[in-house]
């Protein structure tokens, strides 16, 4: 996503403007995908939506922000594998 996000100026700016929940929500969007492929499309999205004013990504129902049963995304396990 930094790469992305490095290699488009306007993007960039966009990104530097939204406070540090939206930027988390957009990574928490990206990140959060069934499909292995699905990260590399989202990120364009984002770069593309940023661009076009977006500050913040929809919340889908599976959004951690939105429904507590979700949490579980981010529990003791993942954390673990991401360390």
């Amino acid at each position: 996503m930094s790469t992305a996000l490095q290699a488009d100026a306007k993007a960039l700016a966009a990104w530097q403007d939204i406070t540090p929940l939206a930027r988390n929500n957009w990574i928490c969007w990206v990140t959060i995908v069934k499909k292995v492929d699905t990260p590399k499309e989202q990120v364009e999205r984002l770069v593309t939506q940023l661009k076009e004013g977006v500050r913040r990504p929809y919340c889908w129902p599976g959004c951690p922000h939105r429904n507590a049963k979700a949490k579980k995304w981010f529990g003791p396990k993942k954390a673990k594998a991401a360390g």
